[in-house]
């Protein structure tokens, strides 16, 4: 048996299979673990649920930013102009494929393996303990309470934690943390502007990664396609940019073997901002 963890897909669902190929992958003895982002901005997002659903338990994936938004198109919060998204909302098994994609984790962690799995990452204040109960604190509410806070989730306030921050602005920051961080100020706080490499020659912010460089866990993210893969020896950072030309990447958790698969660019750069907005 092998477990592979697999970058951000974003609705190439043609480019997975073909991974999927590549590494010869049995859905009856082997298991996936999916960074995220499983729809939005690609061509193929309704096959890909339907793919990794089906997968049942074979198949783990915590929830990205772009399945979150999808989530807010579907309640009517946002709007979109993507085909590819209007396609899941006018699908027939659209509840359940919605229904099934909100129950998703933020976080998974197997204590065996000695690796976590995130979409973005792991605020750096948090221990793995800690990190697993706001993760919990969150999916609860997603699981009782999905609409309303769907309403309360957009905004990049408040930028820092605090252990006494209560309701939405307290599940906002957790949000933020798992699901769109990629920089943090040195004073803890959250800076969403930048998306690009880290510039080394900037002292004042740092990669979150970056803070506290020695973790309890082997952590697994993807979000940041303008990072270079990064395979350990703590930070497996597996979002190579599919969608963007890039390629689509799997890395098999128990040899280390790294797989990759060249794509075709499949978003438009100059209507990124159209297809979403929470990034």
């Amino acid at each position: 048996m092998a477990t592979y963890a697999i970058g951000d897909i974003q609705g190439c669902y043609t480019e997975l299979q073909q991974l999927l190929n590549k590494i010869n992958f049995d859905s009856a003895q082997d298991a996936l673990w999916f960074v995220g982002d499983l729809v939005n901005r690609g061509t193929e997002s309704l096959e890909t649920l339907r793919f990794v659903k089906n997968l049942g338990d074979k198949a783990i994936t915590v929830l990205g930013n772009h399945d979150l938004h999808l989530l807010a198109i579907a309640y009517g919060i946002k709007t979109t102009r993507s085909d590819d998204v209007q396609r899941i909302l006018d699908a027939e098994d659209r509840n359940d494929l919605l229904r099934w994609l909100s129950s998703r984790p933020l976080l998974h962690h197997d204590a065996q393996l000695g690796y976590t799995l995130v979409h973005a990452g792991m605020y750096p204040k948090w221990s793995l303990t800690q990190a697993q109960g706001y993760a919990n604190e969150l999916e609860s509410v997603l699981q009782n309470n999905l609409e309303d806070f769907l309403h309360h989730m957009y905004g990049d306030e408040p930028a820092n934690w605090d252990d006494t921050l209560t309701g939405y602005d307290r599940l906002r920051f957790i949000c933020n943390s798992f699901t769109r961080m990629r920089f943090v100020n040195n004073d803890g706080s959250l800076d969403h502007d930048n998306k690009m490499q880290p510039d080394t020659s900037n002292t004042s912010t740092q990669p979150w990664f970056d803070v506290n460089k020695t973790q309890e866990t082997k952590i697994i993210f993807g979000h940041w396609s303008t990072l270079p893969l990064m395979t350990g020896p703590e930070i497996y950072a597996i979002d190579t940019g599919c969608i963007w030309g890039g390629n689509l990447t799997a890395y098999c958790l128990e040899t280390a073997q790294i797989t990759q698969l060249h794509c075709e660019q499949h978003a438009d750069p100059r209507k990124a901002q159209a297809n979403i907005n929470h990034n």
